[in-house]
């Protein structure tokens, strides 16, 4: 792949030259909608009447089947290091167009739980991996361009299929929806086959453009989960799928607590969404200047300060501060972790690797909800809980930063990936 740094015209000359790919990794990350929370979600009320289930029955199956997918990414995950994205994102799209027409056609409860887990698994876990891993192993000293540019396929999936297929439940039933979803995920397929016809296989890319990581090695899993960085970064990982999830999963109890209007709250999210694309673009160019490192040890700040903010706030106003300044966090979220796993782990086993800390982040969606609706339950509100989530935050962004600054001299050199 082609790159460079430099202004507009060279960024718009880095998107030319690597159309094809970067659409491929967009068109990927888009798909993997289908499998996510804010997707599922929309269908939760039709989904608790059909099968006669309580909230915390549907909790509970969500929850099971999430983290049950984060234990099967943990092996499945490491395909993406010997298949390539082509053959291996056909086979995660087919996985979650079937999941689909399962949606469409299931009844009971132990089916849905089932559902459920290929969902997550072939569309938030094996098709946001997939995109996510190409991009950070096909370019080097571009990598967070390339992972910004890729990324924005979730944050147009999270724009505009909520919008699309709310409209659509009041003219369709929703088991028929899923069968609409079933196809858009096919028609994609085609389309990623021509934008990749050119796709190397991992071991090539491997073998002609290595791209090391400490100490100028190529770090397996196993060598990974042995030294003692992996694990001072688990809080890190944790962190923002278990609370960010939770914050969207609790708003309509955390309106409540405030006294504020559900449809006055959920009208503050396009400032969310733009302040969150706007910062996945200028992290990927920062990642690019300044390496992983620096960004890693800083970016969990903005959610620490917008848990601060949301939790104390008395007005809209101050809530929709809070939602940009997490839109700050969420945004460097979409390129800072995968870019760091090459940069200090090299790229021949990156697959592997990340698919590890996917399983962790995975498993901390799961659990977030689970652990603040436990605590809400117990008469602790959301709101009260939020000050202690901002020092959770706090504390987890000192530990990577002191990991990351006893780790970052043994770093190789990075160079940039170039050919087709």
């Amino acid at each position: 792949m082609t790159g460079g740094a430099g202004g507009p015209a060279a960024y718009l000359r880095f998107l030319r030259d690597n159309a094809a790919f970067l659409s491929a990794g967009m068109l990927i990350c888009f798909t993997s909608s289908y499998g996510q929370t804010f997707f599922i979600s929309l269908f939760a009320g039709e989904i608790m009447g059909d099968f006669g289930l309580s909230d915390g029955d549907w909790g509970l199956i969500y929850t099971i089947a999430t983290t049950a997918s984060a234990a099967l990414m943990v092996f499945v995950g490491g395909l993406t290091d010997r298949l390539r994205v082509r053959r291996l994102a056909m086979v995660a799209a087919t996985g979650l167009a079937l999941a689909c027409v399962a949606m469409a056609t299931l009844s009971g409860a132990i089916a849905l739980t089932v559902t459920v887990l290929a969902l997550r698994l072939f569309g938030q876990g094996m098709m946001s991996h997939i995109s996510a891993v190409a991009m950070a192993r096909w370019f080097v000293a571009t990598r967070g361009k390339a992972l910004s540019v890729a990324s924005m396929g979730f944050a147009l999936g999270q724009a505009v299929l909520p919008i699309i297929f709310v409209a659509l439940l009041a003219v369709a039933g929703w088991r028929t929806l899923w069968l609409v979803a079933a196809a858009l995920v096919l028609l994609t397929m085609p389309i990623i086959l021509r934008l990749l016809q050119a796709e190397r296989t991992p071991q090539s890319l491997a073998a002609e453009s290595p791209a090391p990581g400490m100490n100028g090695l190529h770090w397996t899993r196993g060598a990974m989960l042995r030294h003692w960085l992996f694990w001072l970064l688990i809080p890190l990982l944790l962190g923002p799928p278990a609370f960010g999830t939770a914050l969207f999963f609790h708003q309509v109890h955390l309106t409540e607590v405030k006294g504020w209007d559900l449809l006055d709250y959920v009208a503050l999210m396009p400032l969310f969404m733009a302040v969150s694309v706007a910062t996945t673009f200028a992290s990927g160019a920062l990642l690019d200047r300044v390496g992983t490192g620096r960004l890693l040890a800083v970016y969990l700040l903005p959610f620490a300060a917008a848990f601060m903010l949301i939790g104390w706030a008395e007005t809209l106003g101050v809530a929709a501060l809070g939602l940009m300044v997490l839109g700050l966090g969420t945004g460097a979220q979409a390129t800072v972790p995968t870019a760091f796993w090459a940069e200090f782990y090299g790229t021949r086993h990156l697959g592997s690797i990340k698919a590890l800390a996917m399983a962790v982040m995975v498993f901390g969606s799961a659990i977030g909800p689970g652990l603040t609706g436990v605590l809400i339950d117990a008469g602790l509100d959301f709101p009260e809980q939020m000050s202690a989530i901002a020092a959770y935050f706090v504390l987890s962004a000192a530990i990577a930063a002191y990991a990351v600054i006893r780790a970052r001299p043994t770093l190789a050199p990075q160079v940039d990936i170039v050919g087709s």
